[in-house]
């Protein structure tokens, strides 16, 4: 299916739309080092979505768990991303224990959930959502309720196995500290108000690992600009000198973490969809004057943490 879309995607893309795809990778993403090899889903690291990975055998895979027909698109990935992540490090086994932030309505629970693991979901409070602005764009979950409404898991063993609480992500509780083998958050920590809060709570959610644990995020990345930005809004685009500092930090503690920052080259790489945005061929998109997409991130923790 992917195959196909790829072979009738030129000559179904209005006039002009072709040649923007065509249109020089320098022009909009400035911040994509060539000089790495193109992500590979097989083998995550910190990466940004790109073409290549989605065509990828194994995504099929990931898109058929969640109950969802392969399409070219970045939220997409986001969760196929998450799941070989957490795959490639043996998470995703019965009797592991994982803790989602933001969770929203998003299958990724009911995933884990199927394979035995044990899951605390969790999200801000409805009124909070409100003022956040995320009940408005259906991003927001009240209950456990609908991360099941697909059906991917048994429901007597989702009731079982997923927990679910509200938790604000710029105030984790602190009795959650080293109980989890992994954590992840789907392009969530992008609405914590600021730069500087998404940073922090990357770093914060490394603490509710066990020694030798995994988190995994998605957020926005701005492909256009080390410098200018969206910050202290709803909605933020992190740079890459963000990422470098968190970076930094994460690995002054003895995390593991490996940036990628190789945007892609392929046709739906460098086409830059804009509003209103479309629901398949849609990798890179226009946000204000910043071109941007998904961005995966990926932290193993210390297994022996200093003392």
């Amino acid at each position: 299916m992917i195959r196909n879309f790829l072979e009738n995607w030129r000559s179904k893309q209005p006039e002009g739309h072709a040649a923007q795809a065509e249109s020089r990778p320098e022009a909009v993403l400035t911040q994509s080092d060539t000089s790495m090899p193109e992500p590979s889903l097989w083998e995550p690291v910190s990466q940004a979505c790109t073409q290549a990975q989605l065509e990828e055998a194994h995504y099929s895979h990931w898109c058929s768990l969640i109950r969802e027909e392969p399409r070219m698109h970045r939220k997409q990935w986001e969760f196929a991303y998450i799941l070989q992540a957490l795959h490639m490090h043996d998470m995703v086994e019965e009797g592991r224990r994982g803790l989602g932030f933001g969770v929203g309505k998003e299958p990724l629970a009911a995933v884990f959930a199927n394979r035995g693991v044990e899951i605390l979901a969790t999200d801000l409070e409805a009124d909070q959502a409100i003022g956040a602005g995320w009940a408005e764009t259906n991003q927001h979950s009240d209950s456990k309720r609908l991360m099941n409404s697909r059906g991917i898991c048994d429901q007597d063993q989702f009731d079982r196995l997923v927990d679910f609480r509200f938790m604000d992500m710029n105030r984790i509780d602190r009795s959650l500290h080293g109980q989890f083998d992994f954590c992840w958050s789907a392009c969530a920590f992008e609405h914590l108000g600021s730069i500087a809060q998404g940073l922090e709570f990357l770093a914060n959610s490394v603490k509710c690992l066990k020694p030798g644990g995994i988190a995994v995020h998605t957020t926005e990345f701005n492909c256009s600009s080390n410098d200018k930005t969206v910050d202290n809004e709803s909605t933020v685009l992190f740079r890459k000198r963000d990422f470098e500092s968190v970076e930094r930090r994460l690995r002054m503690k003895g995390c593991e973490i490996e940036f990628n920052f190789n945007l892609g080259q392929q046709p739906l790489d460098l086409y830059i969809d804009t509003p209103p945005y479309r629901s398949d061929d849609h990798l890179k998109l226009r946000i204000q004057e910043y071109t941007v997409t998904s961005f995966g991130i990926l932290i193993r923790k210390p297994a022996i943490e200093d003392a």
